[in-house]
C-alpha cells in the first residue's frame, strides 16, 4: 500500500504533476513519505521544465564543443572565446505559458530571467533578441496577445537599459491556443572573470540578494510542464511580476560584487526559484545545504516554507560566499538599496535541510532531486515524409505583380516595424545594425574594440512539421547563413526547443527528428550547441503547436568596418544570385499564402554546400567587395530581392528566368543555401573572378536603379506600392477592432 504523510493525498500528488510511479521513486529514495514542503520541492525539480526528463537522452546527441567553446551546456549560459581574453556569454529560454496567460508580465519576466542567466556568470548584458510565434491573425485573441507581449518586452528591456536588437515574429493557426515567447540574451565578460554555480565545500555562507520573496509564480515550473485547458485563466497566480528597475540595480550590484574576491558560486533564482538555485548549486558541488527560512526576505505576511521555496518572485539571486566576507558583500547590496541576507550555509551531508520557526520542515537527499531525476525514453513515431514539390506540381499566379504584393504584405513576410519601433535598439551605443529592420543578423560592437558580435534567431516551423529532420537541419543552416550574410564567422548556437506533449509518440517523433537534424547540421557546420532550453506540453485541449526548435546563433566579425547589410545596394549595382535554384515549392510561402496549399516536403538542405558558400560569402565581405548581401529564405528570390530594393530605397530590374526554369519556381522557390549580392565596377569584376576560380555558382540576375520593381512584362510595380504593401499590414492589423472587444 502506498504511504502518504498526514497532509498528503493521491490527489495532491497528482496536482503536483507527479505520476504514481514517480511518487513511488520518491518513497524509495527517502525511505519514508514526504511532507508537503518536500513534495513541492520534488515536484518542481522533477518537472519537465527543470529536469528535462523526456528530452535528456536526445539532447546528448548535440555537439557541444569546438575550438572557441569555453563552457557548454550545464551552466546558466554558454560561453565562447571571442579573442583578446574576452568571452561572449549567451542563452535562449522560453516563457510561453506565462505569456499566454498574462502577456505583459509573461513576456517581461521572460526578458528579466534571461538577463539574469547571463549576468550571473559575470557578463554585462549587451543585447536582447526575441522569437515570437502568435496564432492566426483571424483568431480573436491574437491582437491582444501581440499587444501585451510586445509591450512587456519593450517595457522591461527598455527600462533595464539593454538594447533589443533583433528577432522574428510569425503567425500561424497552430499557435492559436499556445503562443511562444522565446527570449535570448548575449553578454560580454573577461575570460578570467567568469563565474560558475557549483558550490565548493562545507561551511560557506549563503547570501540571498535582490527583491523580497512573495507569493507570485508559485508552481510556475509545474504550470510550464502541463498542457493548457479551458481553465487556463485560473493559472494567472502562477505568472511572476517583474520590476526592471530593480533588475538594473541587481545587475550593477552583482557586477560590483564580482569585481571583489568574495564569491564561491552564484546562481539566479529562475524557474522553481529558491529551490532550483539552492539544489543546483549544492548538487553541482557535491555538498549539502541548510537554510533558515525565517531569514528569507519576505514581502507578504505569514508565508510558509512551501511558498518561499516554490515562489518565482523575480529579480533574486543566491550567492555562496567565502567565509568572513558576509559584511563586505552585504555592504555592496545595501549601497544599491537591495535586500541581502545570509539565509544558510553549505554542509557536508549531501542533504537539503530547511528550518522554519525552529522546526525542521524539510530533510531530503539532494542526489535524487537532480542527478537521480526520472529520465524517460518515450516512444516516438517518425513523421511521414511528403512528396517533393517542384514548379511542375504547382500553378502559376494569374498576375505576378499582384502575387508579389500579396506575399510581401502577408503576416509572416510583412515588415514588423510596428513591433521593433517599440524597442530601444541603440541604448549602450554599440548597436551597429539591427536585424529587426530587415537585416539578416544584428551587429553589436564589442565595446572599445573594432570587433563585433553578430546575433540571429531562426526557425521555420512549417518545414519542421512536414519533415522534422530536414526542418531541424534548416533551422541551424539558416542561422549559419544569416551570420555569414553580414560577414560574421559563425561560432555557436543556443536553442529553445518548443514542442507539444511528449507522451504522444507522434509529438515525440517530431522532437527526436528535429534534434537529430539539428545535431547533424551543428556537427557539419562546426556550429555547436552551448546552451538552451526545452519547452514541452505546448498544447491546448490536445492540439499541439507546430514543432518549433528556435535557434539563436552568435558569430564574430573581426573588423566591424567590414560587414555587409541588406540595404547597402547602390544605383547601378548588379544583383548576383549565389547558389543553385531548382524551384522547390513544397512548404513555400508562395503555395501557403497564394494557393492555400501546405503539402509537400520542405526544400532539402545540403550542409556541405551551406558551409562552402557561407565561407565564400564571408571572404567576399572581408575583402570589401560584397557590402550588400542578403540570404534567401521565406518567399524565395522575389521576396529577398524586394527586401534589398526596399532597404536600399532603389528600384530593381530583374532579368528573365534562366532557360528551362519555370518562372514561378525561379521567383518563389525556397531552395536553401543561397545568397543575393549587389556590386558594381571592380568589386563586381573581382566577385565574378573569384566565383569562377572556386567554381561557385553565380548568376547576374538584375540591376538596381529607378523607383520600380520590374521583371520584363510579368512584374512592374512601383517601389512605393511595394513599400506600402510591406509596411502597412501590421499597423493596420493592430489598429483594427479594439483589443477590449476582442478579448471579451
Amino acid at each position: 500500500m502506498t504511504e502518504y504523510a498526514p497532509d498528503i493525498t493521491p490527489e495532491i500528488v497528482a496536482e503536483h504533476g507527479l505520476t504514481d510511479e514517480e511518487y513511488g521513486i520518491i518513497l524509495d529514495r527517502m525511505g519514508r513519505a514526504p511532507n508537503l514542503v518536500e513534495l513541492g520541492i520534488f515536484s518542481v525539480m522533477w518537472s519537465e521544465h527543470c529536469s528535462y526528463k523526456s528530452s535528456r537522452i536526445h539532447l546528448s546527441k548535440f555537439p557541444t564543443k569546438n575550438d572557441r567553446v569555453i563552457c557548454g551546456p550545464g551552466e546558466n549560459a554558454g560561453v565562447i572565446d571571442i579573442g583578446d581574453g574576452q568571452a561572449a556569454i549567451f542563452k535562449m529560454e522560453s516563457h510561453n505559458h506565462p505569456s499566454y496567460i498574462e502577456p505583459y508580465q509573461g513576456a517581461a519576466t521572460g526578458v528579466g530571467g534571461i538577463l539574469r542567466d547571463v549576468f550571473t556568470m559575470g557578463a554585462r548584458p549587451v543585447a536582447l533578441m526575441n522569437a515570437l510565434r502568435f496564432g492566426s491573425s483571424d483568431h480573436h485573441k491574437t491582437r491582444s496577445l501581440v499587444s501585451g507581449v510586445v509591450a512587456g518586452i519593450g517595457g522591461y528591456g527598455n527600462c533595464v537599459g539593454v538594447p533589443t536588437v533583433g528577432g522574428e515574429t510569425n503567425f500561424d493557426t497552430g499557435y492559436d491556443g499556445n503562443i511562444l515567447v522565446n527570449a535570448m540574451c548575449v553578454g560580454l565578460a573577461d575570460q578570467d572573470k567568469i563565474f560558475y554555480s557549483a558550490a565548493r565545500g562545507a561551511g560557506d555562507p549563503i547570501l540571498y540578494v535582490g527583491s523580497k520573496t512573495g507569493r507570485d509564480g508559485i508552481h510556475g515550473a509545474t504550470m510550464a510542464s502541463a498542457e493548457f485547458d479551458d481553465d487556463s485563466d485560473e493559472k494567472r497566480p502562477t505568472v511572476q511580476v517583474g520590476d526592471p528597475f530593480t533588475e538594473k540595480l541587481l545587475i550593477e550590484a552583482c557586477l560590483e560584487l564580482m569585481a571583489t574576491d568574495v564569491i564561491v558560486a552564484i546562481q539566479d533564482m529562475g524557474a522553481a526559484g529558491l529551490t532550483s538555485s539552492s539544489v543546483e548549486m549544492a548538487g553541482k558541488g557535491g555538498v549539502g545545504i541548510e537554510l533558515n527560512m525565517d531569514d528569507v526576505p519576505q514581502r507578504e505576511d505569514a508565508m510558509t516554507a512551501y511558498e518561499m521555496m516554490l515562489s518565482e518572485s523575480q529579480e533574486r539571486m543566491l550567492v555562496i560566499l567565502k567565509p568572513g566576507k558576509e559584511a563586505e558583500a552585504k555592504a555592496i547590496f545595501e549601497k544599491w538599496e537591495l535586500d541581502a541576507e545570509v539565509i544558510g550555509h553549505t554542509t557536508d551531508t549531501g542533504r537539503m535541510v530547511l528550518k522554519h520557526h525552529g522546526e525542521t520542515v524539510c530533510d531530503i537527499p539532494l542526489d535524487p532531486l537532480s542527478e537521480d531525476a526520472p529520465k524517460y525514453d518515450r516512444p516516438h513515431t517518425p513523421t511521414p515524409r511528403g512528396k517533393v514539390m517542384d514548379a511542375g506540381d504547382a500553378p502559376e499566379p494569374a498576375d505576378y505583380g499582384e502575387a508579389l504584393l500579396k506575399l510581401v504584405g502577408s503576416p509572416d513576410l510583412a515588415s514588423k516595424r510596428w513591433i521593433w519601433e517599440q524597442y530601444d535598439r541603440h541604448v549602450m551605443a554599440d548597436t551597429v545594425d539591427s536585424s529587426q529592420s530587415g537585416g539578416d543578423a544584428a551587429i553589436v560592437r564589442v565595446h572599445g574594440t573594432d570587433k563585433a558580435l553578430a546575433i540571429t534567431t531562426d526557425c521555420t516551423p512549417r518545414y519542421c512539421k512536414a519533415d522534422p529532420y530536414e526542418g531541424g537541419k534548416q533551422a541551424v543552416a539558416e542561422a549559419y547563413r544569416n551570420l555569414s550574410a553580414v560577414g560574421a564567422t559563425p561560432i555557436a548556437i543556443t536553442d529553445c526547443l518548443n514542442f507539444g506533449n511528449p507522451e504522444r509518440p507522434e509529438i515525440m517523433g517530431q522532437f527526436v527528428g528535429c534534434v537529430e537534424g539539428m545535431a547533424e547540421a551543428c556537427k557539419d557546420l562546426d556550429f555547436p550547441v552551448v546552451s538552451g532550453n526545452v519547452s514541452l506540453y505546448n498544447e491546448t485541449r490536445g492540439a499541439g503547436i507546430p514543432p518549433t526548435p528556435a535557434v539563436g546563433g552568435v558569430g564574430l566579425i573581426g573588423d566591424v568596418t567590414k560587414h555587409a547589410g541588406i540595404g547597402n545596394a547602390k544605383d547601378g549595382d548588379t544583383l548576383l544570385l549565389v547558389g543553385e535554384t531548382v524551384g522547390h515549392l513544397g512548404q513555400s510561402q508562395y503555395m501557403r499564402i497564394l494557393h492555400g496549399n501546405t503539402d509537400g516536403a520542405p526544400p532539402p538542405v545540403d550542409l556541405s554546400v551551406e558551409r562552402w558558400l557561407g565561407t565564400w560569402v564571408r571572404k567576399a565581405i572581408e575583402r570589401g567587395v560584397a557590402t550588400a548581401v542578403h540570404d534567401l529564405s521565406d518567399g524565395g528570390l522575389a521576396i529577398g530581392a524586394a527586401e534589398m530594393a526596399l532597404g536600399a530605397k532603389l528600384g530593381l530590374k530583374l532579368g528573365a528566368s534562366p532557360k528551362g526554369a519555370a518562372t514561378h519556381g525561379w521567383l518563389f522557390g525556397e531552395d536553401q543555401g543561397r545568397y543575393l549580392i549587389a556590386a558594381q565596377g571592380e568589386a563586381l569584376k573581382l566577385l565574378l573572378e573569384k566565383a569562377e576560380e572556386h567554381s561557385v555558382p553565380v548568376l547576374q540576375i538584375g540591376t538596381f536603379g529607378g523607383q520600380r520593381f520590374q521583371m520584363g512584362e510579368l512584374i512592374d510595380v512601383s517601389l512605393e506600392d511595394l513599400r506600402k504593401a510591406h509596411e502597412d499590414w501590421l499597423p493596420g492589423y493592430m489598429a483594427a477592432p479594439t483589443l477590449q472587444t476582442e478579448a471579451a
